[in-house]
């Protein structure tokens, strides 16, 4: 038996026995190690689902996780036992339209770690040992110790919503919210060449994680008057925050001609905004969602950038789930809270 951090419903975190998986063909056994507790996983926590996607059974939540190669099934191969994996979340179908258009990142059929959007839901990988395909699984690049590594599923979404927004090279970027996602994308707007990163947020201990991961300007949203604002207008926005709040602020302060790019996913329903500003403006907004080849990218950017390792705030042991749950949803207190399986 493992030990494994499930939600059986809003508010109803466990930590449970489950049984040592047996590895299908074509399956992979890792031996988890780290995993980051991702905003989806506090939702599903809070409030019984993501969205749309609601708890219909018990779910095994997680899926920024990293581990060892423990072996695998029939007709899989990759990585020798005992080599540090990340595992990338995602299974696209690679035969829907968008598989086909290169574009795995929206498959309309795609199979995702810890999720309920489909019933029976996709268990994640919060448990001491975990069976997935086994092209899911990516060696870590020299020097790449798994506690950092943990931070890549995350990354790569933050480098997919960079990607989105095209050349930042010499740009002015503003990024609204500073939570673990976007202190990562400020990460993958130095990375891609950005001049200036303006990130605001309402709490300040947040931007102290966004000043270490590469801001170069530290708003605080609620203040009119805080002379870090800019002082015209910028190139690139990307709204991370998920609130329309922050998406209406990337409008209002974004160029003529210029690109928001919303990453973080906003309530269900409508979302006010200043749309006039899209047209007298020609302004362009695209939506950014998950990743695809980007999570290789992450990888080789975490091996480079040892600093960002500064953006895990706590580690808690997975007996400890509910607390280190707790711990995560604090921005006052935390940034990136794993869980730990196992020892080293």
């Amino acid at each position: 038996m493992v030990l494994g951090c499930v939600i059986h419903g809003q508010g109803d975190l466990r930590v449970d026995e489950l049984p040592e998986p047996t590895p299908a063909p074509g399956q992979a056994v890792v031996a988890i190690r780290y995993g980051g507790i991702c905003g989806s996983d506090l939702h599903y926590h809070r409030h019984g689902g993501v969205g749309d996607f609601r708890l219909s059974e018990p779910m095994v939540l997680g899926h920024e996780v990293v581990g060892t190669v423990v072996g695998y099934g029939e007709g899989a191969s990759g990585p020798a036992p005992g080599t540090p994996v990340a595992v990338h979340p995602a299974t696209p179908c690679g035969v829907c339209p968008e598989c086909a258009d290169g574009r795995a990142n929206v498959c309309r059929d795609t199979r995702y770690l810890g999720s309920a959007a489909r019933t029976p839901h996709v268990q994640g990988g919060f448990a001491g040992r975990i069976a997935v395909p086994a092209e899911q699984l990516r060696a870590l690049p020299e020097g790449l110790e798994l506690r950092r590594a943990a931070l890549a599923e995350p990354l790569a979404v933050g480098l997919h919503a960079v990607r989105r927004a095209g050349d930042l090279k010499g740009r002015h970027v503003l990024v609204t919210g500073a939570g673990p996602i976007g202190c990562l994308v400020v990460a993958a707007a130095r990375a891609a060449g950005a001049a200036r990163i303006t990130v605001t947020d309402l709490l300040p201990r947040a931007l102290e994680f966004a000043a270490s991961a590469g801001a170069t300007a530290c708003v605080r949203a609620d203040d009119p008057a805080d002379p870090n604002w800019p002082d015209g207008e910028v190139d690139v926005a990307i709204e991370a925050s998920g609130v329309a709040a922050g998406l209406d602020t990337c409008v209002r302060l974004i160029r003529r001609g210029g690109v928001v790019v919303q990453l973080g996913m906003l309530p269900p329903g409508q979302s006010p905004i200043a749309g006039n500003l899209l047209v007298s403006r020609e302004i362009e907004v695209r939506g950014a969602f998950r990743f695809h080849a980007e999570f290789d990218d992450a990888l080789r950017l975490l091996a480079a950038e040892p600093s960002l390792e500064s953006l895990i705030s706590a580690v808690r042991p997975v007996r400890e789930s509910v607390d280190a749950f707790a711990l995560a949803a604090d921005r006052s207190r935390s940034c990136k809270v794993l869980l730990e399986f196992g020892e080293e």
